[in-house]
């Protein structure tokens, strides 16, 4: 009986240790952020595509805790301006970071 409970408290330990594996740190992410990130990075390439004056290949698409980052090279300024547009647009995005390049 002894030897139980002291294996009940081991597993309760360890189940402890392995749930905190999966939270939150400032500077990395848990398991349920990541993949809400994924969805969200999915989105916006998603919506980018949908836009015909946009190249989805050409526009890097990062996303960190809802901060999407977007990098690249596009024609004008205007295509900038769109892409900025669109992103801030999809549900989940805290904030847009712009390190696009005019060619």
């Amino acid at each position: 009986m002894k030897t139980l409970k002291v294996f009940g408290i081991f597993l309760l330990a360890l189940s402890l240790v392995n749930l905190s594996g999966c939270a939150s740190k400032p500077n990395q992410e848990g398991t349920g952020e990541y993949l809400d990130d994924t969805v969200i990075t999915t989105r916006v390439k998603a919506a980018i595509l949908g836009e015909k004056t946009l190249s989805v290949a050409e526009i890097n698409v990062e996303t960190f805790k809802g901060i999407v980052q977007l990098s690249g090279f596009v024609k004008s300024a205007d295509d900038i301006n769109t892409a900025m547009r669109i992103t801030r647009s999809i549900s989940g995005v805290v904030s847009v970071k712009n390190d696009m390049r005019v060619k």
